[in-house]
């Protein structure tokens, strides 16, 4: 009878690939945790702070469930969004550009572009807000310099790297959720009032609109757009799929859980600091910190609004350069396309508008151009010829298609509501 001889491995050669493995396994690991803390820098823009806060000063914990709810939505959603750019190596306005006529891709961009728009007005006058009640900085002059600031920051991440770019996103989540934090602990409020928030109901055509605001400043349609695009970017750079989408979960889980904890945040303070208060404007709501927690806390919320909206901004105008290159197939300069957006913000600060208004009504607009990212993005990840293997389940399915159904019909109402002359 033959022997068969089967050649061991010496204790070196297995020694290098065990740590090959594990160089491997970390470089997968590194890519996959981070582009989430990106996106999730949107969900705590200027519009996420005059939302929550005018919801929770005018109706109290009212709306908290809102807040959770939306933030609970938001997580498969940027999920599916970072799995399409990891499995098929495009964005999603790459994806729908490459399936649409000239047409529809430029009339799809043509929204798309409007969303961008209102994103920018809310990042822009929040920081403009921001600077000029901290330092004085008269509000055009302020827009104008949050401009700059966000284009320093894209600089910054051209030459250091994407990863340097999302640790100074991540850093910035910590100092807004510090600023909140402090007027919480000066401030804080009952169980039972917090769980009397999270039981669903509205109390008229306001609620209905600031629910609205609140779903389009949470699950924003440039970081659904934006996360396909950050994570597409790195996928030629790890081919282990399965051990990439498991660390993107984890990604996408601790960054929402940050992002919602900030936004529920938001509307306890305003619920409990500023509740009832005669002035619903930033200042105001900044006077009234002062006034009643204390000066530190009027402050940090000033900090925090100035640092969610620099650094918003520089994630703004990156999401808004992803869709105009799936879209248009070119990419455009940083700078054009920072005029783009900036121009009507920097119109409505010199018309003198009440910021806070206006920042409400983006978060509108934004709601209402969630359905154009979302339906595509649930059409996208099933689509076997894209995402083979990796294409979503029944369950996975029926959980994205619920969300979507949820936004479309809050649209409709609101939709409804503004024709009827109740908006």
């Amino acid at each position: 009878m033959a022997t068969v001889l089967t050649a061991r491995p010496s204790a070196e050669a297995t020694a290098e690939a065990t740590a090959d493995g594990r160089a491997t396994g970390r470089r997968t690991t590194a890519l996959a945790l981070g582009p989430a803390f990106v996106a999730a820098v949107a969900y705590v823009d200027p519009g996420n702070i005059a939302t929550n806060t005018a919801a929770g000063a005018g109706h109290g914990f009212l709306l908290l469930w809102v807040v959770v709810l939306a933030t609970l939505m938001a997580g498969p959603v940027q999920y599916l969004s970072a799995k399409l750019g990891i499995v098929s190596g495009a964005s999603l306005p790459s994806y729908v550009g490459r399936r649409l006529s000239r047409r529809s891709r430029l009339a799809y961009w043509a929204q798309a572009e409007i969303v961008a728009v209102a994103t920018d007005v809310a990042e822009v006058i929040g920081a403009a807000v921001a600077m000029n009640l901290l330092f004085g900085v008269p509000l055009v002059l302020a827009g104008l310099i949050a401009a700059v600031v966000s284009m320093v920051v894209l600089a910054v991440r051209d030459r250091l790297g994407a990863k340097a770019f999302e640790a100074l996103c991540a850093l910035s989540l910590l100092g807004i959720g510090v600023g909140f934090a402090v007027g919480i602990v000066r401030e804080p409020a009952g169980l039972r009032e917090i769980g009397g928030g999270l039981v669903p109901g509205l109390a008229g055509v306001d609620t209905v609109l600031l629910a609205a605001g609140i779903v389009g400043a949470t699950v924003m349609p440039h970081a659904v757009y934006l996360h396909s695009s950050l994570t597409a970017e790195n996928r030629s750079a790890t081919g282990d799929l399965a051990t990439r989408l498991r660390w993107t979960r984890i990604d996408v889980t601790v960054a929402m859980v940050v992002a919602g904890s900030i936004n529920v945040s938001m509307l306890v303070l305003g619920a409990t600091a500023l509740r009832g208060s005669d002035d619903d404007s930033l200042g105001g709501a900044a006077a009234g910190l002062a006034e009643r927690v204390g000066h530190g806390a009027g402050t940090a919320f000033l900090v925090a609004l100035l640092v969610s909206g620099l650094s918003s901004t520089a994630v703004g105008t990156q999401a808004g350069a992803s869709i105009m290159a799936g879209l248009l197939r070119r990419k455009v300069p940083t700078v054009v396309r920072r005029c783009v957006t900036l121009v009507p913000a920097l119109g409505l600060l010199a018309s003198g508008q009440e910021p806070l208004s206006v920042l409400v009504l983006s978060q509108v607009v934004l709601a209402l151009g969630l359905p154009f990212a979302l339906v595509p993005l649930v059409r996208a990840t099933r689509d076997g010829a894209a995402m083979g293997a990796w294409r979503n389940g029944r369950i996975l399915s029926a959980v994205v298609t619920t969300i979507t159904a949820a936004v479309i019909a809050l649209d409709l109402s609101l939709v409804a509501l503004t024709v009827a002359g109740h908006g």
